[in-house]
């Protein structure tokens, strides 16, 4: 239950690690093999969602209204991720999808992006 509440206390997405240690906060007996044991139960009940920025650690968002229609943006020069809103998503997954007489069972919209602000003036309140 310490893993649940953790993971649905954050706003933001985090790594299995810093899961662990606001799980750990909650019940210091939470172990790091609950915790990876957990994730992949989570992430199948889409409880939360994985992403995969290209690194070598994956990230994890709560997934509470069970929107799949979101595109994430990532910075690389921070390493945030961005969510929004991308509806046009399942218009876009079937309609290529029925071209070639597939149905979409999942998609996902990733870009990555520089912060202009940060190219610019070598400050944003995102980095570092």
């Amino acid at each position: 239950m310490a893993i649940f509440e953790a993971a649905f206390a954050e706003s933001s997405h985090f790594t299995a690690e810093e899961l662990l240690d606001k799980a750990r906060a909650i019940d210091s007996s939470v172990s790091r093999a609950t915790v990876y044991r957990a994730l992949p139960i989570m992430i199948e009940s889409n409880l939360l969602r994985e992403v995969d920025i290209g690194k070598s650690l994956k990230y994890y968002l709560a997934n509470p209204d069970d929107n799949p229609q979101q595109a994430q943006i990532i910075c690389e020069d921070c390493d945030k991720i961005f969510e929004i809103s991308a509806p046009f998503m399942e218009w876009y997954g079937a309609t290529v999808s029925s071209k070639l007489g597939l149905t979409p069972v999942s998609q996902r919209l990733q870009v990555t992006a520089q912060c202009n602000k940060f190219h610019k003036t070598g400050t944003c309140k995102n980095h570092g």
